[in-house]
């Protein structure tokens, strides 16, 4: 009985946050529409962004006076508010939801998902969605590709055509990677080779990526944290603090960027645009870097920390990869490598 009581008291309270903001939403998103000029259109985005902020941190209170729940949250100290992210994540149960609210609400700029087009007739929600600039997603299924061949790829074009709503202002684009939540069933039917995942759909993270702009400036600045990380445990020598994770994390980075680009066939010469350059120095730089770490390791076995020196070979890699994508996003061209017999 105690149960039921704080689920309908929760959904109360949760529906009357929604109604009491709603109305403010919805008032502003028309003005939105109607009013001229890109200025007073990105006034109204904000007004609304700042609406779901409020809502969000409403039923953050609810939860957590109805059901106290314990967050055990990490690596969110350096995030921020005036840049754009890509938050790729799994799909379980609605709790997502209340995690990513959790873990990003007013520490990062609002985040949106991709949805299905259905979802915009869900009461209140739907109109919410709409009025937040939400990507609607038109899905075909395999059965009706197969009776018209010419809907292939529209999915991505929409994605496409979604992402450049995100140019104009920063924002968190969530993306469940698996597109539904993981069960076993669904895990059998899929075949898939993971233990507690779907296998991913990942077609429209490199359109996201490439829709995000310029904003490497908050990777490299992760990045920057971890060398003054990897300082500090050459200063103190058996200090460890760098992790596997902090080894995945520029792992994931690089294969993200690496998205976008199409497979390299050629070596590449480094050049290009000037912030490309940059990145190609930036990479010799670490290359040189690992050479001495390799030195230092065989005088002083215990001098280095093995994900250290880890992280600076993958570190030459993620730069790699950085100078391609700002090459490819400046519409810079790559030259390649074209060796002496074949240039004459």
């Amino acid at each position: 009985m105690r149960a039921l009581l704080t689920g309908a008291t929760t959904f109360l309270l949760l529906l009357l946050n929604t109604l009491t903001l709603i109305g403010p939403m919805m008032l502003i998103a028309l003005l939105k529409v109607v009013l001229p000029g890109k200025q007073a259109k990105a006034a109204c985005s904000r007004g609304v962004m700042w609406i779901a902020e409020t809502w969000a941190e409403i039923c953050k209170a609810i939860f957590a006076l109805m059901t106290p729940t314990r967050w055990d949250i990490r690596g969110d100290q350096n995030l921020r508010s005036d840049t754009s992210y890509l938050v790729v994540c799994n799909h379980q149960s609605w709790v997502d939801i209340a995690a990513l609210v959790q873990t990003f609400n007013r520490k990062t700029p609002y985040f949106k998902f991709f949805l299905k087009k259905e979802l915009i007739w869900v009461p209140f929600l739907g109109l919410a969605f709409w009025a937040l600039d939400y990507p609607f997603m038109k899905r075909y299924s395999k059965e009706l590709l197969e009776k018209r061949p010419e809907l292939k790829g529209k999915d991505l074009e929409i994605t496409k055509a979604a992402c450049e709503k995100f140019a104009d202002m920063p924002v968190t684009v969530v993306n469940f990677l698996e597109g539904t939540r993981c069960t076993p069933e669904k895990q059998a039917r899929q075949q898939s080779p993971y233990k507690h995942l779907l296998r991913p759909k990942a077609g429209g993270v490199a359109f996201v990526m490439a829709a995000l702009g310029d904003d490497l400036d908050a990777l490299l600045e992760r990045v920057q944290h971890l060398l003054f990380d990897l300082g500090g445990e050459l200063a103190v020598p058996g200090t460890v603090t760098l992790t596997d994770d902090d080894l995945v994390e520029v792992e994931s980075q690089a294969d993200m960027l690496n998205a976008e680009l199409a497979p390299l066939k050629e070596f590449v010469l480094p050049g290009g645009h000037p912030d490309a350059a940059w990145c190609h120095h930036c990479r010799t730089v670490a290359r040189r870097t690992e050479r001495h770490f390799v030195a230092l390791q065989e005088a002083d076995e215990d001098a280095v920390n093995p994900v250290s020196l880890a992280l600076i070979n993958r570190l030459s890699d993620l730069l790699f990869v950085m100078a391609r994508v700002i090459n490819l996003r400046q519409k810079s061209p790559e030259v390649l490598w074209e060796p002496k017999t074949q240039r004459g």
